[in-house]
């Protein structure tokens, strides 16, 4: 039987971000799920195993951050949201979505600030996923 990884799903405009942060992910021992943020907004998997995301900030979109970080946080009730931000702390209209931040392009952090999130949130959220 093969340990369970743990999903994070990564939200980002930009194809090379997310390709940048899965290759991160995997190699800290995650599976990384993807979703890809179009001008018109995104869609996101139907799956109840997401046990952490990472949104960013700056999207090219018509959705802004926290327009996505509130459709989030209703497909993923339970799921901590880290958002990547240039900010100290979020703005207001994200503050009641996200559950940390971290700056951008500070990965070691990105990591470490996932890791204590993703252990509450895989105690708190039964898989559903049959090994």
């Amino acid at each position: 039987m093969r340990p369970t990884l743990h999903k994070v799903l990564v939200v980002d405009d930009d194809p090379s971000h997310l390709e940048i942060y899965a290759l991160l992910l995997k190699q800290a021992g995650y599976e990384p799920v993807s979703a890809l943020v179009r001008f018109t907004g995104a869609d996101f998997p139907a799956d109840p195993n997401i046990q952490g995301i990472i949104l960013d900030s700056r999207l090219n979109s018509m959705k802004s951050s926290s327009d996505l970080a509130r459709q989030i946080r209703g497909q993923y009730p339970l799921a901590p949201i880290v958002l990547l931000s240039d900010y100290q702390i979020p703005k207001s209209d994200l503050a009641p979505y996200v559950t940390d931040y971290v700056r951008r392009g500070e990965p070691a952090e990105l990591l470490k600030t996932l890791s204590a999130l993703v252990a509450r949130s895989a105690k708190a959220i039964p898989s559903h996923t049959v090994n």
